[in-house]
């Protein structure tokens, strides 16, 4: 049985090419990156031993033997836990849009899947729909059809799109969109499958999702919440 988590990188902008090569060498193809700055202020930064750089953000699927395999190298190979060098953290996921997208997004990763996670519960999710440049409109209006709220937009750029052929039986730019909404559980899965259906690989958009579950948050109303303010 395996677990799938969405595990985040921070790193100086400058080690761009050493990291992207070490995650590509280790069997972690399919990283999507952006770019991001440091904002602690001076007295944080000095504790750490961080300074105030730009950031690169990457985001990928990995099981969670691939994570043991991925931090051993990280901390023994990258030396990710010398002050000034990054730092990288798991998330586990609710739910992908598909299995051929599950496959293009582990690729050669062992992966059985397990029954249940224990953030099942949760009222909120996180989506993420990744989708090609230019096609944010579109991806919003599939989800907004299934009731989504408002989306934010990060500029992203994806590595190992041309194995896409392989899995999905399409091919993939580079550069691309992801579009992060948070939704109701309940509502979760009408607005995956109507991003998928619209938007998705048989469209110009080629968009995947998945979702990651949210423990809490402030500023999304929910039906208890009123009820409690009453």
């Amino acid at each position: 049985m395996s677990r799938l988590y969405m595990m985040v990188s921070i790193t100086n902008r400058s080690m761009r090419n050493k990291f992207q090569d070490f995650f590509a060498e280790y069997g972690n193809s399919v990283v999507f990156t952006t770019l991001g700055r440091g904002t602690a202020n001076s007295a944080v930064l000095d504790y750490l031993g961080l300074e105030a750089s730009e950031k690169l953000v990457t985001f990928s699927v990995v099981t969670d033997q691939m994570w043991k395999k991925l931090k051993r190298g990280l901390i023994h190979r990258m030396q990710i836990d010398v002050p000034g060098t990054g730092i990288a953290f798991i998330v586990p996921m609710g739910s992908i849009g598909g299995r051929r997208v599950l496959e293009f997004l582990l690729q050669d990763q062992e992966y059985e899947k397990e029954e249940e996670s224990e953030l099942k519960g949760t009222e909120l999710e996180l989506l993420m729909a990744i989708a090609n440049q230019g096609c944010i409109d579109s991806v919003m209006d599939a989800a907004r059809s299934a009731n989504a709220g408002g989306g934010t937009v990060i500029h992203a750029k994806g590595t190992g799109m041309k194995s896409a052929e392989r899995f999905l039986g399409v091919s993939l730019a580079e550069e691309k969109e992801i579009i992060l909404i948070v939704a109701k559980s309940s509502e979760k899965n009408a607005i995956m499958k109507a991003i998928m259906e619209k938007s998705g690989l048989k469209s110009k958009d080629k968009a995947i999702v998945f979702s990651l579950p949210v423990t809490a948050a402030v500023g999304v109303r929910l039906e208890d919440d009123q009820e409690d303010d009453a």
